[in-house]
């Protein structure tokens, strides 16, 4: 029997990529029910539509609501009954973020505000937050949204600790293959229509995952949390050159493109932070960096001696493993998009 035997899972923005792995990883277990909350009326009829038609057996665990994570009442409504929560809702698109950065204030951060108080209101028992390798060294409005996003985060688990109620903690990942607006589909697509693959800088660096390790990842904080704690998973990366090359050994060489760097991209990403990782904690496969628990009433302290400060090193997609070409390859084969992709 596992934690979520008969529980209630609400999932907010859970037509995305990452609700459809959730979906597909819990919903033949055990679960009570699996709450899908978003804004796109479209999204959802055709998530209920493909449960309908490829699982009618186990459609009947999913409810749908319409809602808006900045809609505070919307948020409410939705939680009673509600024992655990994914919160995947955001603005991740970069450029639009760029353009629009106070939407993605309302969203990453506001929105994430109001999931949480409510939560806690309603006696939710763990909330699992996502976040992205955008929040560490933030440079762009969606990094910086997120960053404060996490800081929300802290907060207010520090909050739901002191009054022993929800335990609230954060994931932070890179790029989720194959994800909604990520540039593998991109490529396939170009390369499907007979056009050059679009590159923005072959020597840029990623991390790489796929859709069903950021499943686990948040299966792992679940199960390990304590509040305020972040968690991280170990990823390998590539350059998108390479990534580029793989896609096409895989679907045909339509010619490259080198198209230049898009707003508010950065040359490599960092998983975790050099302070971050002074407090972390290796679990194996994943990284658990502890909350800060300290309150504002700094006490005076005075040290005899010289202080050895201990170095910290980013974690970054410059200095984990890189693949190859074939090992991108190996990788861009483990996503179900692809393998789709390459039967049709």
């Amino acid at each position: 029997m596992s934690a979520f035997s008969g529980a209630t899972l609400l999932i907010t923005g859970g037509t995305g990529s990452f609700g459809h792995a959730v979906l597909k990883s819990f919903l033949p277990g055990d679960i009570g029910q699996i709450r899908i909350f978003s804004r796109d009326e479209k999204k959802q009829d055709d998530m209920r539509h493909e449960l309908q038609r490829n699982q009618p057996e186990l459609a009947g665990k999913v409810k749908f609501y319409i809602g808006d994570v900045r809609d505070e009442k919307a948020v409410r409504d939705v939680m009673p009954g509600v024992d655990y929560i994914f919160h995947a809702a955001a603005l991740k698109q970069v450029p639009s973020c760029e353009f629009f950065p106070m939407e993605a204030v309302k969203t990453n951060i506001i929105g994430t505000d109001n999931v949480l108080h409510a939560a806690v209101d309603a006696g939710v028992k763990k909330v699992v937050c996502l976040s992205t390798d955008k929040a560490a060294y933030p440079i762009n409005a969606m990094g910086i949204s997120k960053a404060m996003m996490e800081r929300v985060i802290y907060a207010n688990a520090r909050v739901a600790a002191e009054r022993g109620g929800t335990v609230i903690c954060c994931t932070r990942y890179g790029n989720v293959m194959c994800s909604r607006g990520s540039v593998i589909p991109l490529f396939i697509d170009q390369i499907k229509n007979g056009q050059p693959i679009t590159v923005t800088n072959p020597d840029m660096t990623r991390f790489l995952m796929n859709l069903d390790e950021a499943v686990k990842l948040v299966g792992f904080a679940f199960e390990h949390a304590e509040p305020g704690d972040l968690f991280i998973q170990k990823a390998d990366a590539s350059t998108i050159g390479d990534l580029a090359k793989g896609v096409q050994k895989l679907f045909g060489d339509t010619g490259t493109n080198v198209i230049g760097t898009r707003h508010g991209e950065k040359l490599y990403e960092t998983l975790m932070t050099a302070e971050e990782r002074r407090r972390c904690v290796d679990m194996g496969d994943y990284f658990r960096v502890f909350a800060d628990n300290r309150d504002l009433n700094y006490d005076k302290f005075f040290i005899n001696g010289k202080v050895e400060a201990e170095e910290g090193v980013p974690y970054t997609s410059h200095n984990t493993k890189l693949l190859d070409v074939d090992g991108v390859v190996e990788k861009l084969l483990t996503a179900d998009y692809v393998r789709n992709e390459l039967g049709r």
